[in-house]
């Protein structure tokens, strides 16, 4: 059984890092872009400082803008170029992104591109946010509804209503007080009533959130209204001529060439971008070493694996105490784990049935049950892996193939545990005296008494014969902790 134990936890960390491997190829392919962009910052010259959300929104996209920006500016960074294809995100992540934008002393510009990318939900909040939105033809964005996902206490939902979406959008709290009071009156005139109270509210702190955003800059609030209640969506022409961007350009040349002299609203006050700004050379910043270890930790994928292996380690440290690498190994990925997983929009009973189900398989060891419960264990280690991550954003779930590889793993594991039991109850019954007889032992000492060790067990023994150190023997009987040997 531990050896069957010891292949399913070695599986499970081959799963780790081979999702780690990928990551670790990543960091090493932009090493020699980091170090360009480190002699730039050494140089602290004027500047325009280029970033890529690319992917998802999560806690590390939102550590790399923040933290590069921040570092751009202390560089010299005059302009801010954020390079944006993003099927949305989360909540607690678009908010840090757009109250530092709407906070930051240097213009932030927002451009979706390359053709065929999209800011999608909550990539179209940052774009109203931003000092200046642009596309590239052949681009989209909207869909900016909120999903709530399951029902709250005290909430009556009505038969066949869809799961609860990711809260994707940001709630309103950046203290902008440039949305008025209108956007209340539009919101009651034509009130959506379907669905439960708690996605109205949803819904209508939304609209009022993206309304404000829209007005703080100028742009196009009804459409942004229509974004979030009908998932609305525009290609780049449409949203140029529907005012909700200011900019459309083929690349990044043709954007710069139309900042020039554009007005802009920088901190509540009109301003604009000059000619000089916008002649600055472009330097591009890659995330760092923090930024892909954060990114590999927070990916519900890694976040899952460490969890799963935090756990097993500690089980097996348990049935195998003084095995000490499982328990550091157990320890180290439980809390990588916990941590990546207080960042995630995580389902605490997914959770639940994942520990309750890992504990099940390891009970098996210790109280056969003939696989009732190992089977349940299994069960409850699918379903809890399903339900973990509670979110419908693209690339924030864990992939079914990862889940149908762990319940793989684990179902072999527990017909291992199955097989070893039945083949212990297949065994003659041996009296616990006697059950040394037969077996064979190596010579460990000869003097000044015979020892003998059998099974990786030293044990005192007698022989009528002369031995030496080495030698096979086998227990002809056992006394007490006695056992007479013979040369074999």
């Amino acid at each position: 059984m531990e050896q069957w134990c010891r292949k399913a936890l070695f599986i499970l960390s081959m799963l780790f890092f081979a999702q780690a491997s990928a990551f670790a190829q990543e960091v090493e392919s932009v090493e020699s872009a980091n170090s360009t962009e480190s002699a730039a910052a050494d140089a602290a010259k004027p500047h325009i400082a280029q970033l890529t959300i690319d992917g998802p929104i999560g806690p590390a996209t939102t550590d790399y803008l923040i933290r590069t920006s921040d570092k751009a500016r202390e560089n010299g960074a005059r302009l801010i170029i954020i390079d944006m294809d993003t099927p949305g995100g989360l909540d607690a992540a678009t908010r840090d992104i757009i109250q530092h934008i709407l906070a930051s002393e240097v213009p932030y510009v927002t451009y979706v591109t390359p053709a065929g990318a999209r800011a999608a939900s909550a990539g179209t909040y940052i774009l109203y946010a931003s000092h200046v939105a642009a596309m590239t033809p052949s681009t989209t964005l909207g869909a900016a509804t909120p999903v709530q996902m399951g029902g709250m206490p005290g909430q009556q939902e009505s038969p066949g209503q869809p799961p609860r979406e990711v809260a994707e959008q940001p709630s309103k709290d950046t203290g902008d007080d440039t949305a008025d009071t209108s956007q209340s009156d539009d919101a009651d005139k034509s009130p959506d009533r379907s669905g439960s109270t708690m996605e109205r509210k949803v819904i209508n702190d939304s609209v009022a959130y993206i309304r404000g955003l829209a007005q703080r800059h100028g742009r196009n609030a009804d459409w942004a209204e229509k974004a979030v209640r009908d998932a609305a969506t525009l290609t780049a022409q449409e949203a140029l001529k529907e005012n909700v961007i200011d900019v459309v350009a083929d690349n990044q040349q043709g954007l710069l060439e139309q900042l020039s002299d554009r007005e802009i609203v920088l901190l509540g006050e009109k301003r604009k971008i000059t000619a000089d700004v916008a002649e600055l050379p472009v330097v591009a910043y890659a995330p760092d070493w923090r930024n892909e270890l954060l990114s590999l930790i927070t990916n519900p994928q890694i976040a899952y694996i460490l969890l799963l292996i935090g756990i097993y380690g500690l089980i097996f440290e348990g049935y195998s105490p003084g095995a000490i690498v499982p328990g550091v190994v157990g320890v180290i990925c439980l809390l990588l784990a916990f941590y990546a997983l207080q960042v995630l929009p995580i389902s605490y009973a997914g959770l639940a049935l994942i520990v309750v189900g890992a504990l099940l398989i390891a009970a098996e060891f210790f109280v056969p049950s003939f696989g009732a419960l190992g089977i349940g264990g299994v069960i409850a280690l699918v379903i809890g892996s399903v339900m973990l991550i509670d979110s419908d954003v693209p690339g924030m779930r864990v992939s079914k193939t990862l889940i149908g590889s762990i319940a793989a793993v684990s179902g072999l594991a527990l017909l291992g545990i199955m097989y070893a039991i039945g083949h212990s109850l297949r065994k003659p019954k041996v009296p616990a005296n006697q059950a040394m007889v037969g077996r064979t032992a190596i010579v460990d000492e000869v003097r000044p008494e015979l020892l003998v060790k059998v099974g990786g067990e030293i044990w005192r023994a007698r022989c009528d014969e002369p031995l030496s150190e080495g030698q096979t023997v086998r227990v002809t009987s056992e006394q007490g902790l006695m056992l007479q040997v013979e040369p074999q």
